[in-house]
């Protein structure tokens, strides 16, 4: 239907005017004035605010067009200016683009900020490629292709490509679900799973980011002392051993720690601005492996390696791979026939397999279509310590193997496949990339799926193409030097490399400067993101930084946590242990996505549409199949960090609330197990105490009978369900503020008691309907109360208002037809607290009637508990004149013996005998109070009825007193009923029982007989059980007749006469104990 509108013309307020602007200034710091003080009250409770809304209101707009809201301008902005901020929303990452902070002379911070300006490209897809392609591409995946063979390196890249892709396209469904802000991939995690993963998987991917740093620096160091200034190592190698390169690692990797420390310390815009130079040599060096495979097929280079027989040479040792040579028709010896004989030619003393076997001279670099491939298809895994060999090659084996084997080229350590998969698996990390630097993006939620996948599938081509191609061009001993020994110590992809080996061997090492750089300056930022966070007090000193931004304190531990990652002195050695530190990230993203995506949240709603919670499933498998397939030992050492982390993070209390998804997991859980109890009753073999405990409040709000509590617990001992309730007379709008403050204590005294439950305190409008309300309702599902436990009214009898007897009374009766079970703990000041140890005692039972097995079971739960359980259990039982009381005891114990039960048995006997005068006496003076109490109460209601008539009749004019007669007492009920008459006899006749009525009165036989049975019983409880610590007893049902109320609570007391403790138990009448298994 469509709707017409008018627009109607607004005059203009004079915002312009210079006197307008002063006078709403003065109003404005007159209202101030009067507001300061008392404008946040203690009953009022200040709403949560965002940081969107603004409380700013301009009273020339919203003065009197929206007057009807203007209460709630505070707490509930406008929507015109809510739209403004949400639409203008940026965030930058910290340190990515460079900020600063200035404060005004008014104490105001002010922050001057560039708006994000970076695409697809330049935001995601090169810094993503830039931390993909690295050191291990230029460093070890010669050496990983030439170990594991072509195929096993396709598998080997396959797998952790594959994790990476899946990580990513679950990353993309989350940093597309909502702005990411600073933190990243940290950032994402922990608001997916809360606090507690988030907090240990971000401290992961911390520490797996610095020692990437770690590894960057080491293949920095490798190069330049390797493959650039030989000549530079401090400590010389002697026969072979790896210590002297690991120290000369140490020494010059901590001097370039500490150059990198400070060019990030000094600005990262330096860094920024370097990191475009860094790709391009990354990216020129790649040009030039391509480059050098297509020359490799037309010509291949001329680097030869020199075989004795098929052992591969250190070729830096000598010129020439022969044994001697003819010089002017004179035959000498070579540099290489000097390192393995002594002596002159004719009387030499010879390494005997250097004397069996011949030099053969073969290309490094055979090219593309030499055939080397299928001598490259499979794997050639060695000891630690032996020599490289080149399979198919014919030698003659030595008998003497004691010579000296530092001139050939050795393995440095053993190799394995899965160790080749933890030194390849940091060439894939660097996805995260992207998602850092979301504040810096134009449109981070297009710009980030889309970089990052096509930078993971450049990356995987890359490297895929890249594996085909060294095994298809170079020499399988070639592949197999690590460190390029047999080419006279040249980078073993630099050898394929055109037009010169040098271009890679530049680029390489600024390429791992670079991400060094890249690290140093990404993990403090991560650290600093978690300090702000405050889920781990420990690290709340590193979230300070510098007046630009830097996370100075961040840096500092960043650069210590590096420097023991370069002291390891080996690539190899710290690349598997930034893999575990990724691959824990990694498997997370995965579960944050695969949790939000199965639990279908109301808002998850990711952009990226192109995701499934198998495929996040899948990569989450993958990732921890990796890092057990790895290090095993690794891998359970993370999981052990991550674990800790997580643990402190629970004891200290999250108290950070995220909307996370294991919050949401556990309402599903809580959901779905709801539904299933509710399906059918529990089963007697299940069936626990559901308590619903019954608390009074003191006049301060405070709790009347913590020992209640302390019961509770005792009884539960921290299982089940336990729901601790309070009713406030009023109404909620007038005692809110109350209702709170009283939840409050409540809960303050359940954590001083350890009582593990839920609290809930109502505003009814009398505490009678408050408790029925809670009995009838509280709960949820299955998860609903069966027993009802509470203090006995000990002042009863003094309280000058009947209604707390009555509202014991009527608690009796909702839980009996409710069929819940009631406990009424008596004298329960007296009841030990959670620090109490009872002594060596009995708790005693006696077994009247059966309503279920209650009385049996609470025992056994209470012996559970520390505080009880020296205790020891006896059940009494009562037997009549006609029982046989000794086969009575045995039936008992035959059935204790099914229970499972261990308690001493003994059948009180009750002699039949007349009533007693003490009990007939007992029982008339119980009648005559009962009776001067509703005599009492009558004269109340009749002075408060005639202070009303006086009170009416001097209201009306006296001209209507004068003309009609005044109303009598008996004419204030406008509406009669049948109820209403036969009470208003009631009334009249007991109003007219004088006293002298009431002394001459006879008591009723039925309240004598039940007199009579409460003496007695009492008499014989207190003889067996006066010093027992605990006392439990069948509680008798109240009187049907609501007249005999008064009565009831006598008998209760003669009851439990002269007992410390005394549990009063009515069973629920459902069987809550069973024989069977």
């Amino acid at each position: 239907m469509p709707t017409n509108f008018t627009v109607v013309p607004v005059e203009d307020t004079p915002i312009s005017n210079p006197d307008y602007d002063g006078e709403i200034m003065k109003e404005e710091d007159k209202e101030e004035s009067h507001t300061a003080a008392g404008h946040y009250s203690g009953d009022e409770t200040p709403r949560e605010t965002s940081s969107l809304i603004s409380t700013d209101h301009d009273d020339s707009i919203y003065g009197k067009n929206m007057a009807l809201y203007e209460d709630e301008m505070e707490s509930t902005p406008m929507v015109s200016s809510l739209l403004n901020k949400l639409a203008n929303y940026t965030n930058l990452i910290q340190g990515v683009v460079e900020h600063e902070e200035a404060e005004s002379e008014d104490g105001i911070q002010r922050v001057t900020v560039n708006g994000p300006q970076m695409g697809t490209f330049i935001g995601v897809f090169l810094p993503c490629m830039q931390n993909i392609l690295g050191v291990i591409l230029f460093l070890r995946l010669t050496w990983i292709v030439g170990t594991a063979g072509i195929v096993e390196a396709l598998a080997i890249v396959f797998m952790c490509c594959s994790c990476t892709m899946l990580t990513a396209i679950s990353m993309s469904a989350i940093a597309t679900n909502g702005v990411v802000p600073a933190g990243g991939s940290y950032y994402m995690i922990s608001r997916a799973l809360g606090p507690e993963f988030g907090g240990a998987v971000g401290f992961c991917f911390y520490l797996g980011t610095t020692f990437a740093g770690s590894m960057y620096i080491l293949g920095t160091m490798e190069i330049f002392l390797t493959y650039i200034v030989p000549n530079a190592a401090v400590f010389k190698a002697e026969t072979g051993e790896p210590t002297a390169m690991q120290n000369n690692m140490r020494i010059y990797g901590t001097c370039c720690l500490a150059i990198m420390t400070l060019v990030v310390f000094v600005g990262v815009k330096y860094v920024n601005k370097l990191a475009l130079v860094f790709l391009s040599c990354v990216m020129l060096s790649i040009m030039a492996i391509y480059a050098g495979v297509i020359q490799s097929a037309i010509r291949p280079p001329n680097s030869q390696v020199c075989l004795l027989g098929n052992r591969t040479l250190q070729n830096s040792r000598f010129d020439k791979c022969l044994k001697t040579e003819v010089i002017n028709n004179v035959t000498t010896t070579t540099e290489l026939w000097r390192l393995f004989c002594k002596g002159s030619l004719g009387n030499e003393t010879c390494d005997e397999y250097f004397k069996l076997n011949n030099l053969t001279e073969i290309r490094a670099v055979p090219g593309l279509l030499s055939g080397v491939i299928s001598d490259n298809m499979w794997g050639h895994y060695d000891q630690y310590k032996t020599i490289v060999e080149k399979k198919g090659q014919s030698s003659d084996r030595a008998l003497d193997n004691t010579n000296d084997i530092s001139y050939y080229v050795l393995n440095d350590i053993t190799t394995f496949f899965t160790l080749l998969v933890g030194i390849y698996f940091p060439s894939v990390t660097g996805i995260m990339a992207g998602s850092n630097r979301s504040g810096d993006l134009r449109d981070p939620q297009r710009s980030i799926p889309i970089g990052t996948i096509m930078a993971i599938a450049t990356t995987s081509i890359i490297y895929i193409s890249c594996v085909v191609l060294f095994g298809a061009c170079i020499e399988g001993v070639v592949l197999r030097d690590k460190y390029g020994e047999s080419v006279k110590g040249t980078l073993v992809v630099a050898t394929l490399a055109w037009p010169s080996s040098w271009v890679i061997v530049i680029g390489s090492f600024f390429s791992c400067c670079g991400a060094g750089l890249q690290s140093l300056t990404g993990a403090p930022r991560i650290l600093q993101a978690i300090a702000r966070d405050g889920i781990i007090p420990l690290l709340q000193v590193f979230g300070h930084s510098k007046s630009n931004g830097e996370p100075t304190w961040a840096l500092l531990l960043t650069a210590a946590i590096c420097e023991i990652g370069i002291l390891i002195g080996s690539l190899d050695h710290v690349a598997p242990i930034l893999s575990m530190f990724f691959l824990m990230c990694y498997l997370f993203v995965n579960l944050a996505c695969a949790v939000q995506t199965l639990l279908r949240t109301p808002n998850w709603r990711p952009r990226f549409k192109f995701y499934h919670w198998s495929l996040s499933f899948l990569g989450m498998s993958l990732s921890l199949s990796l890092m057990f397939v790895s290090s095993w030992y690794y891998a359970l050492t993370v999981i052990l960090i991550s674990g800790c982390i997580y643990k402190y993070i629970e004891y200290r209390g999250a108290e950070k609330e995220w909307g996370d998804g294991i919050r949401g997991l556990s309402l599903n859980a809580a959901q779905y197990a709801l539904i299933k109890l509710e399906e059918a009753p529990p089963h007697t073999k299940n069936w626990r105490p559901q308590l619903l405990v019954l608390l009074k409040l003191d006049s301060d709000l405070g709790v009347k009978h913590p020992r209640l509590l302390s019961f509770s617990s005792q009884l539960k001992a921290g299982k089940g369900l336990t729901i601790v309730c309070s009713v406030l007379e009023g109404t909620y709008m007038a005692r809110e503020a109350d209702a709170k403050l009283s939840e409050k204590n409540i809960k303050a005294a359940m954590a001083k008691d350890k009582t593990k439950g839920f609290c809930h305190v109502v505003v009814s409008s009398n505490q009678r309907d408050g408790f029925s309300h809670l009995i009838q309702s509280a709960g949820l599902g299955g998860m609903k109360h069966n027993s009802v436990l509470m203090a006995w009214p000990g002042n009863w009898k003094q309280a000058e208002s009947s209604l707390s007897w009555k509202n014991f009374i009527e608690t009796v009766r909702e839980t009996t037809a409710a069929h819940q079970a009631l406990l009424v703990a008596k004298n329960i000041d007296t009841f030990p607290t959670n620090q109490d140890r009872l002594a060596e005692g009995t708790i005693d039972v006696w077994w009247i009637v059966h309503d279920g097995g209650l009385l049996m079971l609470l025992p056994f739960l209470l012996r559970q508990h520390k505080v009880w359980r020296r205790c020891k259990m006896r059940i009494f039982t009562v037997a009549q004149m006609d029982d046989n009381s000794i086969q009575m005891k045995k039936d008992l114990q035959m059935f204790l013996y099914h229970l499972r039960l261990d308690a001493k048995v003994e059948v009180v006997e009750m002699q039949a005998g007349d009533i007693s005068a003490f009990t007939y006496e007992k029982t008339l003076v119980m009648e005559q109070r009962s009776q001067m109490l509703k005599q009492m109460q009558l004269s109340k209601t009749e002075r408060e009825r005639e202070a009303q008539l006086i009170h009416d009749r001097n209201t009306k004019s006296h001209a209507i007193l004068n003309d009609k007669a005044t109303p009598t007492s008996d004419r204030v009920h406008m509406t009669w009923t049948k109820e209403k008459l036969i009470s208003e006899r009631n009334r009249l006749r007991e109003a007219n029982m004088t006293v002298r009525d009431i002394f001459n009165m006879k008591p009723d036989q039925t309240n004598v007989r039940r007199m009579h049975t409460a003496v007695k019983l009492n008499e014989v409880v207190v003889r067996k059980s006066q010093g027992a610590q605990l006392v439990l007893l069948n509680m008798p049902g109240p009187p049907k007749n609501t007249g005999g109320d008064e009565n009831y609570m006598e008998f209760l007391e003669v009851l439990t006469e002269g007992l410390d403790r005394v549990l009063l138990v009515r069973g629920s009448g459902r069987e809550v104990i069973t024989i069977y298994s």
